[in-house]
């Protein structure tokens, strides 16, 4: 009989990736439908330039399609900065090196909470080393999380909070 608790790395071994679940809490104020300049300085980003001209043809023919009065952004479909951002993201993991391509990859919205819209990132690291792991997720999320104000976005910040420097 087993007297103490043991862990099963199998899986991981086998796969040749660790799991990275994390998410990044997002100020929901601070999301807004994105206008054309905004749209030309998003166009910029390298990774999202091919994705902005191929979403903005289908938004385009929808638009056209369902004769949405385009004065007011809630008619019809638009970008917004969290969107954007969401696809940057998921394109930046998807030209990662040291991310597993060959793994399950998401970028995807949690129900939002009273500390902002969830991003959760899940992924797996291309290694199973604990200390290259853990490298390589400090580098992602220092790297996403330098990117959020490039959007327009702030990451949640508790300033109510009494412990807080």
């Amino acid at each position: 009989l087993v007297t103490e608790a043991f862990q099963n790395w199998r899986g991981m071994t086998e796969a040749g990736g660790r799991r990275i679940k994390r998410a990044i809490n997002i100020k929901q104020s601070t999301i807004h439908y994105v206008n054309e300049e905004e749209l030309e300085h998003f166009r910029k980003i390298q990774l999202l330039s091919g994705y902005i001209d191929e979403r903005k043809q289908i938004i385009d023919s929808f638009n056209n399609a369902t004769g949405a009065d385009r004065s007011l952004p809630l008619n019809g479909r638009n970008f917004t900065n969290m969107g954007l951002f969401r696809k940057y993201v998921e394109l930046y993991l998807k030209n990662h090196p040291q991310v597993h391509q060959e793994l399950l990859l998401l970028v995807r919205q949690l129900a939002p909470t009273a500390q902002g819209l969830p991003l959760e990132l899940y992924l797996f690291t291309a290694t199973t080393s604990w200390t290259e792991y853990e490298n390589i997720m400090s580098d992602i999320f220092d790297h996403v999380t330098a990117a959020v104000p490039y959007f327009g976005l702030e990451i949640f910040e508790d300033v109510s909070n009494p412990l807080r420097m």
